[in-house]
């Protein structure tokens, strides 16, 4: 195993991160809570062509009834989003949303409702893959529904315990969580440098963003969930193939495709040569990948926005042998 870690958890008081710093990692999220809802699956309590709306009536009566809990997984529902993250001016949506809508106030799934349960549909039900945020939030309504228990109780018993996620967990902006590094805008995201990202992104974690992991909590989710530690061996193969196209074209020679919670990139054969989840918000960035061919997990956590990727990059460059 190689561990490194690099820069400041906390500027205000000089403290270094340390690999065992915890950070938020943001739409990485996004995958326990697939895993979440493949253990109901597997349970028999859910089945992914069930009407979402089935389960989230309290919450969203006039959700489409042909929006599968299928559609919400692999991003497939068409439904309007909280936050257009695929919008080609995502910037001025970000602006125009939390200027309207403070951002304290989303601290739980049922919070962010009122962003999008008015929105029209972008396209019918399983059309095409759109990045979706909305379907995740109603995923976690879904296994609220279904388990009668919290969100964040379900992920840390039924995944982050049994994967071995020692210090995984969901502490807001505003708890005194021990060893978590504190987010910062860059200078090119603020008029001065390194001013703390509390105003800037949501407060608290929610189904399709927000836990709080150091590197080797991702890392021995990757190893158990390929391990079948999570799933069973028939759901574990369904939960690491991937389901439809994320991208219509190829991106860096490879194809893109999301399945249940993760994105995979194709060689020209079809081969899995990746697997594994990103995430980005002010002040956090994150990346959680696993390479098949190599046996390989890679986990890069930051506290600045948007400096996860390259790191990521360059380490596929490296196994790959780019």
């Amino acid at each position: 195993m190689l561990a490194r870690a690099f820069g400041m958890a906390s500027r205000r008081w000089s403290v270094p991160n340390s690999c065992d710093t915890r950070f938020r990692v943001a739409s990485v999220s996004k995958t326990f809570t697939a895993v979440a809802v493949l253990q109901l699956v597997e349970r028999k309590q859910v089945r992914l062509d069930d009407a979402l709306v089935d389960f989230v009536k309290d919450h969203m009566p006039r959700l489409d009834p042909r929006v599968t809990v299928r559609h919400a997984l692999t991003m497939t529902a068409g439904i309007g989003d909280w936050f257009e993250e695929g919008s080609d001016d995502w910037a001025a949506e970000w602006a125009a949303l939390t200027s309207s809508h403070p951002l304290y106030l989303l601290r739980s799934n049922k919070d962010y409702l009122p962003l999008f349960t008015g929105k029209q549909s972008h396209f019918p039900p399983g059309e095409r893959h759109l990045y979706n945020g909305a379907g995740y939030i109603l995923l976690g309504l879904l296994i609220e529904s279904v388990t009668g228990r919290s969100y964040e109780e379900v992920v840390a018993e039924d995944v982050f315990a049994r994967a071995g996620m020692g210090t995984a967990g969901f502490w807001a902006l505003d708890d005194l969580g021990p060893d978590i590094a504190e987010g910062y805008l860059t200078p090119a995201d603020s008029p001065t440098p390194y001013r703390t990202n509390h105003y800037a992104t949501t407060p608290a974690a929610a189904a399709d963003g927000g836990a709080v992991c150091a590197a080797a909590d991702l890392t021995a989710f990757a190893d158990a969930l390929r391990g079948g530690r999570l799933l069973n061996e028939e759901t574990t193969r369904l939960a690491l193939t991937p389901q439809v196209d994320e991208r219509e074209e190829k991106v860096r020679g490879y194809r893109w495709m999301y399945g249940f919670g993760l994105t995979h990139i194709l060689d020209d054969e079809g081969t899995v040569v990746r697997w594994g989840h990103t995430g980005e918000e002010d002040g956090v960035s994150a990346r959680l990948y696993h390479y098949p061919r190599h046996g390989l997990d890679v986990a890069v956590l930051g506290n600045i926005s948007w400096c996860a990727g390259d790191m990521g990059w360059a380490v596929h460059d490296a196994v790959e042998g780019a």
